[in-house]
């Protein structure tokens, strides 16, 4: 397998004064889809930072009001998806689209082209003069490694519809295939998304770990006697396992924050020690963060801030060990990893972790998670971006 490179392996750092080359460059954002600020406009919000006279493009921007702030009072170039009907609530049906809809975006002006993609952004259309770097949260995973599950999951493994979507994710793969090709150099968002982009793509990847706001937490050393999660809703988070593990486990309580498609079906199978609790502030959720005697999570991500945002308070982290978990989650010093997505597997880590408790040291756990700081992220992009832009420039 090809080698994959952490930028914040060689402990390097760049200030922005040391930017002089790109601070001159005129460069573009390109993001997918704007309908939320969540984890990957986390990233963004952080791009935007370290390029701040970029132009933005996305294929569509539903952003409210109250979740704009993180733009910078930046226009967004939309593509046609954006005003075709129903496109606010049902921009996911247009997939097809959209491998059109982004190559409309002329970007010919531009020297430096920065795509934020997880579905079609690094396929715009650029030239030999121009630098394309890509940050990939993950190589489209309804078509790759979750294609089967989100057949099954979302009703299309039969009948009519099966083969439409099967046709279409059978073209979403090809696309995603041939435009990693348009990309000059690749940048993951962890280790295990770097092993897929060389799977899918047989490209080398930089590993830059996405920003993690460390300083909204506080660490507390004194634990209260609860589990906790925090997730939506959806299958692949597997909150549902995790309920049923505490189901089995009466004398241990767990508290679970969280809304989806999956609520009523969890809720109906939590027990009197489960606690199922809807959308909460950010306040309640850093302060039950805070008094957890450990954070729970069973989903295999790409890379997971939710438990990196718990390590923050100082609690220990129970994870499925696979995954952006085992590269957040030291096994026996910040958290326990657990080997299957089963109920078994989960009960023996939490008896683990009850067994070994005051061997999680608070202010440890708290260090380690200081390393995907925001600080961290934008020195190691702005490290990354200017070497590729130099060796550019060198050509």
């Amino acid at each position: 397998m090809s080698q994959i490179m952490s930028i914040t392996d060689t402990g390097m750092h760049v200030s922005m004064a040391e930017m002089s080359d790109l601070g001159s460059a005129n460069a573009a954002l390109v993001h997918d889809w704007l309908p939320v600020y969540a984890g990957a406009e986390r990233v963004l919000e952080q791009m935007i930072g370290v390029l701040p006279n970029a132009d933005l493009f996305s294929l569509i921007d539903f952003l409210p009001d109250d979740q704009r702030g993180f733009l910078n009072g930046k226009t967004v170039n939309t593509s046609f998806i954006q005003r075709l009907p129903f496109a606010k609530k049902r921009y996911r049906f247009y997939l097809p689209f959209t491998p059109v809809a982004i190559e409309q975006f002329d970007l010919s002006q531009y020297e430096i082209v920065v795509s934020s993609n997880y579905v079609v952004a690094k396929g715009v259309l650029t030239t030999p003069d121009q630098l394309h770097v890509s940050y990939v949260h993950s190589p489209i995973r309804y078509a790759w490694d979750l294609h089967f599950e989100y057949l099954r999951e979302g009703g299309f493994d039969r009948g009519l519809r099966s083969i439409v979507a099967r046709w279409i994710l059978h073209y979403m793969r090809m696309y995603d295939t041939l435009s990693a090709n348009r990309v000059d150099a690749f940048l993951a968002n962890s280790r295990h998304v770097a092993r897929r982009i060389w799977k899918t793509y047989r490209r080398e990847a930089t590993v830059v770990y996405p920003p993690v706001d460390t300083d909204r937490f506080q660490l507390e050393r004194n634990k209260d006697d609860f589990f906790l999660t925090v997730s939506r809703l959806v299958p692949y988070k597997r909150i549902g396992l995790i309920v049923d593990a505490f189901a089995e486990m009466p004398d241990k309580k767990l508290v679970v924050i969280g809304d989806g498609p999956e609520f009523d079906d969890i809720k109906s199978r939590a027990t009197e020690n489960v606690e199922m609790l809807v959308y909460q502030s950010g306040e309640v959720v850093s302060d039950m963060m805070r008094r957890a005697q450990s954070f729970v999570f069973a989903a295999e991500e790409d890379f997971g801030i939710v438990p990196v945002e718990a390590q923050a308070c100082g609690t220990p982290v129970i994870a499925y060990g696979k995954g952006g978990a085992t590269e957040t989650v030291v096994h026996g010093e910040t958290g326990i990893l657990f080997e299957k997505q089963t109920t078994e597997s989960i009960k023996e880590a939490v008896n683990l972790l009850r067994e070994n408790t005051r061997k999680f040291d608070p202010a440890a756990i708290r260090a380690h998670s200081e390393q995907f700081s925001i600080e961290n992220f934008r020195s190691a992009f702005m490290l990354a971006l200017e070497a590729e832009y130099r060796s550019f420039k060198q050509q």
